[in-house]
This record gives structure tokens, sequence and C-alpha cells, in this order.
């Protein structure tokens, strides 16, 4: 029997968010993890509140009784906030279970068609026998919602490769694991700046990229408008340059945003390129195991 599809997510700050983001994943999941600090503490043992009406929300949407909260202490003082990170990830992975496929959504992550995703999923559930022996991590692209504007919200033009789903839950940088990826053609909007300037000081102070921002990385998402941004170039918060230039939707709606980026061949993946890459990825890793 196939495993579950077992959909887990780390709530703090933003959980908010998760309003929008669990809709998209609720029906397909088995099950949906939530993994709260139950001190309240952020990696970087700042704090942060959950209003009740949060929890009542959950009780309310949630009508095929899918949700599991999972509270536990998952700050650690002597950790970098990485490192908290990626305790938190796997201590919520043991919770979903090895022998299932763990997928792992935040809070400012909406699939635009995550049937589609289990549906790939699907085609390696025989990599859920003897998971330990044969670890994949399976790829997503994401579109970065970089910033609200007065009419509209600013976005990376070139999608991004993201980790979401894995077999073997050995993380080493957030939800990466280091061994043999997948590619799969499938869209996640990423809200993960596009913020008010104060939450996202905030997240950028609690997160788990918290010291290795790039200086300059805050002074021009401030400045950056739907008027001015083709003037800019360079946008990433780690290494500028990986993110070249920003586009622009005319809606601050997800969901005609997700209408969007269905319509938009530019903002696709050709089959071309996941087929190369996943050839690359697995001639890589048969060289590899020969090895071992």
């Amino acid at each position: 029997m196939a495993g579950k599809i077992q959909t887990g997510y780390l709530v703090s700050y933003d959980y908010e968010l998760l309003k929008t983001s669990l809709p998209t994943v609720y029906g397909e999941s088995d099950e949906v993890f939530i993994a709260i600090d139950k001190n309240r503490n952020t990696w970087n043992g700042g704090s942060f509140s959950i209003n009740d009406s949060f929890f009542e929300w959950i009780k309310a949407f949630d009508v095929d009784k899918k949700v599991v909260i999972y509270e536990d202490d998952f700050y650690v003082p002597e950790l970098t906030t990485m490192e908290c990170e990626i305790r938190e990830r796997k201590m919520l992975a043991e919770k979903m279970g090895i022998g299932n496929w763990i997928v792992q959504v935040d809070c400012d992550e909406y699939f635009v068609d995550f049937k589609k995703f289990v549906s790939d999923l699907r085609k390696y559930d025989s990599y859920l026998i003897n998971p330990e022996k044969n670890p994949i991590q399976i790829c997503a692209y994401w579109v970065m919602l970089y910033k609200y504007t007065t009419n509209g919200i600013l976005y990376v033009d070139k999608p991004l490769k993201a980790i979401f789903a894995t077999n073997f839950p050995n993380y080493k940088t957030g939800r990466r694991i280091k061994e043999r990826q997948i590619y799969t053609n499938n869209i996640v909007l990423h809200e993960s700046l596009s913020r008010t300037e104060d939450e996202l000081r905030f997240k950028l102070e609690n997160w788990g990229h918290n010291i290795d921002l790039d200086k300059g990385f805050l002074d021009k998402w401030i400045v950056v408008n739907e008027n001015n941004y083709k003037e800019y170039k360079d946008f990433y918060y780690l290494q500028p340059k990986r993110w070249k230039s920003l586009g622009y939707f005319s809606t601050k709606s997800i969901p005609q945003i997700k209408e969007i980026i269905e319509n938009e061949k530019r903002l696709s993946v050709s089959k071309w390129y996941i087929f190369t890459k996943n050839f690359g990825q697995w001639l890589k890793y048969l060289v590899k195991n020969k090895k071992r």
C-alpha cells in the first residue's frame, strides 16, 4: 500500500498566512501537521503570539479532521537560527512518519495545483520502500512575490527551484537533504518578502537566514515600487545577482495571480529543461552510488 501524503507546516509569527496556504493543500493531503513552539519562541529567541481565533478557524476549516496540532520546544539558545529550523523540521517529520511522503510547506507558500504535485509524487512511490537507502527530494518552482505596491505586487520574473517533499527527511539546510533531486513542473507562489516593512524587519531578524542577509537588500526593497522597478536590478536577499529583475502583477488577489501564472507561458518551466535536469541528477547519483 502506498504511503500517505503527509503535509507539514512550521507556524510562527506569520500564522495568518496559513489561511491562504492551507486550502491549497488540504484536499489532497492525508494529514496536515502544524508545528508551533509551545513557548511561542522564534528560532532567534524572539517571541510571538497567536490569537485564539486562529485555532477556532482551523477547527472550523478542518471538516475532514485531518489537522494535527504539534506543540513542542523548538528553540534552543545554543543553536543558530538555521540549526533550530533544521531541528524543528526533523522533529515534525518524525511526527509525520517515515514511509510516507513528507511534504513541508511554509505558511507563505501557495501551491497553484497541489493535486498535480501529488500526482507527480506518486510516480515515485517505490522510493517509499527502504527510503534510507534511496533518499530523494522532490522540487517545484517558486514564483517569488517580492513586494505589495499601491495597485499590485512585484515578483521575481524567473521561477526558482525549491524543495518541498522527500521520502527521508535527513535535512541539512532548510528542507534540503543533499541527495538526488527530482524536478517537477509545479508552481508555488511564495509570499516570503511581500509584507509590511515592520513585518519584514521582524522576519529578517528571526528566520533561518538572518546572519547571511545581504546588507543592501532592505534599502532596495524599501525604495522599489511599481513605477521604478525596471530601473533596479539584483534583488536577492543573500546573493543579489541571483534575482536579476522583477515583474509586476496588476492585482493583489492571490486567486487572480494563480490564473495569470497558469496562462503566462514565460513563467512556466519547459519539459525539456525538466527532462535534462532529471537525467543529470539520475546520472550523477548512479555514478555516486557505484563508488560507494
